[in-house]
């Protein structure tokens, strides 16, 4: 009989006996016992700060404050947005191959506060458009550039890569608790001091994350071998896979109904319900209530490998969502219905971000941004077809037409799924 190593027995019987604990990790205290990625942490907080000051009031911004007509405030966001989708495709890129993530996050920090300002004090069409075109074009590139440069700083703390998706929704669910505070303080800053508080706020959180980014957040550059490695070819060999294409494209639609929400749901409630600023405020802040504990359930369920189911039952979730908002009869009929928006968003707004990233995992700035260009092409499609559907169908009308996109994007995931699980991420990158 051959003689047992009993030391590589012990050394298995360790292994087995640490792995576990190993993975055990409580996400908010393994987040804060990291000062980077703490710090990090606090500049997400900011920019979805900053985002929840904007976004409720800004096509009640475009039509009431500056005098845009439907089809005028359509132009403006499509113009806007694929400005941001150029801009932020290309320092994407950079940031993966020539500068580092806290160069390019700064610069979009330094042109949040530059657009925000003038968004405050400029009402004049040509020049938003040039002021949006622009600067928040640069700014759009915080959103992706803070997550992918949280999942490097959580691969170098030896995260393991399958507990990714749970720790990137911590980092969504902060993003989410700006939500929960933002849209109401936002409604208050304007009725007081009207839009221009709400933007001068605006600018200053982007003024905030410019001097936390530029102080507290680590500088790394890309290697060399990155630079010489991660192409735009390589990225196109990518999106040639029918799962992934399937799933930016599902995402486009799904993004296209969230845009369309955003801008009719404020005038829903304004122009068809009766309400008022207080209410678009109640709206936005209930929503963020629920996606603190969904973003945890959903992120610890994600480390299981069921982000595409997930995915898909987000989409499921998101037809119902719409179908119900065409049916409702008074603003606080909306207020449960957040729940339901809640979980869309604790889905497609946070485990998406990873199940996007676990696709490239060698370029996760390119992967990340892959996502917000899918949401970006979605705004766009939403804003082109709002200027032409508004009068024809009405609000009601868009939001059952919302509910037949999602379903379609549930078909076309459900038919492209991915026969397994996405590459891991490199803990070496």
């Amino acid at each position: 009989m051959p003689s047992l190593d009993w030391r590589a027995v012990a050394c298995r019987a360790s292994h087995r006996a640490v792995e576990p604990a190993r993975r055990d990790f409580r996400p908010v205290g393994f987040i804060f016992g990291h000062r980077d990625i703490a710090v990090l942490l606090g500049c997400d907080f900011l920019l979805g700060l900053a985002s929840s000051f904007v976004g409720p009031f800004l096509s009640l911004f475009g039509e009431h404050e500056v005098g845009m007509g439907s089809a005028a405030f359509g132009l403006f966001m499509t113009l806007t947005s694929l400005s941001g989708i150029a801009i932020s495709t290309m320092l994407a890129r950079w940031s993966d191959t020539r500068f580092s993530r806290k160069s390019v996050l700064l610069l979009g920090a330094c042109a949040g506060i530059l657009g925000y300002l003038g968004y405050a004090f400029v009402r004049s069409p040509i020049w938003l458009t040039v002021i949006g075109s622009l600067f928040l074009g640069v700014a759009g590139i915080t959103f992706s550039q803070t997550f992918a440069l949280a999942r490097e700083l959580l691969a170098r703390a030896g995260l393991p890569s399958e507990d990714a998706p749970l720790y990137m929704n911590v980092f969504r669910l902060f993003f989410a608790l700006a939500w929960t505070v933002g849209p109401a303080l936002a409604s208050m800053v304007m009725l007081r001091f009207s839009y221009v508080g709400t933007f001068l706020v605006a600018a200053l959180c982007f003024a905030a994350l410019a001097s936390a980014v530029a102080f507290l957040v680590p500088s790394r550059a890309p290697t060399k071998e990155a630079g010489r490695e991660l192409g735009l070819r390589a990225t196109l060999r990518s999106l040639a896979r029918p799962e992934l294409l399937a799933h930016f494209l599902g995402f486009v639609l799904v993004y296209a109904c969230g845009s369309l929400c955003s801008v009719c749901l404020p005038l829903l409630v304004v122009e068809t319900l009766g309400g008022g600023a207080r209410e678009v405020g109640i709206v936005y802040s209930v929503s963020p209530f629920f996606e603190l504990p969904l973003m945890l359930l959903f992120g610890a369920l994600a480390t299981k490998g069921r982000s595409a189911i997930l995915i898909r039952a987000g989409v499921l979730l998101a037809t119902a969502y719409y179908a119900a908002l065409a049916l409702v009869r008074a603003p606080w009929q909306i207020y449960p219905l957040q729940a339901i928006s809640a979980a869309i968003t604790a889905i497609t707004q946070g485990v998406a971000i990873t199940f996007f990233q676990d696709f490239l995992p060698e370029q996760v700035g390119t992967a990340t941004n892959l996502y917000a260009n899918a949401s970006s092409l979605g705004r766009i499609a939403g804003f082109l077809l709002f200027a032409r559907l508004a009068a024809v169908l009405g609000y009601r009308g868009i939001f059952l037409m919302c509910a037949g996109l999602c379903a379609a994007a549930l078909l076309l995931m459900r038919a492209f799924r991915p026969d397994k699980r996405p590459t891991r991420y490199s803990r070496t990158h």
